[in-house]
């Protein structure tokens, strides 16, 4: 028996037993691996043992009491995971969702969630239909999604084994490329464009890469079952990749209050996802929130029209004003320009 036929059949032996399972009893079911000198079994159980708990398997020795003999066993709740227990409705929108991502041709650990669709059509007990979204991806992105789902595959195996990646990264402000060795935390979706959040070793800092400028990638293949690096305890994929425009990190965060009125103030809510939302009167509403990009913050605003205005602070007033009065003046008409009805 090969040492992977074996690893499998000693796990389903484990997590089918009740109690505690002895060495003997190890070595009777396995006579061909763990027979032989008592040395040579102990040590191919070690090594075999060793691996298990590496791959996370939560295998530990109990000593043995009145109640029961002493052996190997498998903590059975840190191994299964709790039943989501979701209604029918939940497991459709759920099927839908990775359904939209798996059609995209763009996403990483593929497998997985096409194993995971499976799962959920065979416990939803009846044929769910085929959704009719689909997740695109952003602007700029469009006939790259071969090469985009390809580095994603890679960086998903970098981020799961914690193993450096060497990126030729395109910047987006000037021409030509740099050279970047990253120790990647995680990716992270946002309006069709994914994103690597890493520790750049050129920069001496956490870095975000969009991965569709990444030319070429190549992932560290040394020691693939050794870390490369840890994740910090308190890194958060949110705090570096911003879901609206007034979130990517330009500068200190600042409060901003707007006022909002109209059909605007019933969707603040919407609109502003998070902020402290105060009714001010009737159809009026006021909401406060962080914001470290002001430009993104502006733009948005000024979409919105009329019924939504800055409040507060003077800097965040006064951007929206020079904003507003540099379009006016780019749209204004030339002297002696006709302008068409």
């Amino acid at each position: 028996m090969d040492r992977t036929e074996r690893i499998l059949d000693l796990v389903a032996l484990l997590l089918d037993a009740r109690e505690p399972i002895s060495w003997a009893e190890l070595r009777e079911h396995f006579p061909a691996d763990y027979g032989g000198s008592d040395d040579a079994a102990e040590r191919k159980f070690e090594r075999d043992k060793a691996e298990l708990v590496e791959l996370g398997f939560p295998l530990s020795y109990v000593q043995g009491d009145d109640e029961r003999r002493d052996g190997y066993l498998v903590d059975r709740n840190v191994y299964y995971l709790p039943e989501a227990d979701l209604t029918k409705e939940e497991l459709a929108v759920l099927y839908a969702a990775g359904s939209a991502a798996l059609a995209s041709g763009a996403f990483p650990g593929r497998d997985d969630l096409a194993h995971a669709l499976r799962k959920i059509g065979f416990f939803a007990g009846e044929s769910l239909p085929t959704p009719r979204v689909r997740m695109e991806l952003g602007t700029g992105q469009q006939g790259q999604e071969k090469e985009v789902s390809a580095r994603l595959e890679q960086l998903w195996d970098a981020c799961s084994a914690h193993k450096w990646a060497q990126l030729t990264y395109g910047s987006p402000r000037k021409d030509g490329v740099t050279e970047r060795r990253v120790d990647p935390y995680g990716l992270a979706l946002r309006r069709g464009v994914w994103t690597l959040v890493g520790y750049c070793h050129l920069r001496q800092g956490l870095r975000t890469f969009h991965v569709h400028r990444i030319r070429e990638l190549k992932v560290n293949t040394a020691r693939p079952r050794t870390p490369d690096f840890e994740v910090p305890a308190d890194f958060s994929l949110d705090a570096h990749v911003a879901y609206y425009p007034w979130q990517y990190r330009f500068h200190e965060p600042l409060e901003v209050t707007l006022q909002l009125t109209g059909p605007q103030a019933s969707r603040a809510g919407s609109l502003f996802p998070g902020a402290a939302l105060e009714p001010v009167s009737d159809g009026v509403v006021r909401a406060r929130f962080p914001v470290t990009f002001l430009d993104g913050l502006t733009r948005f605003v000024l979409s919105l029209g009329q019924d939504c205005r800055v409040e507060g602070p003077p800097e965040a007033r006064e951007r929206l004003e020079r904003m507003a009065a540099n379009i006016l003046a780019k749209h204004a008409p030339v002297e002696g320009q006709r302008v068409s009805a």
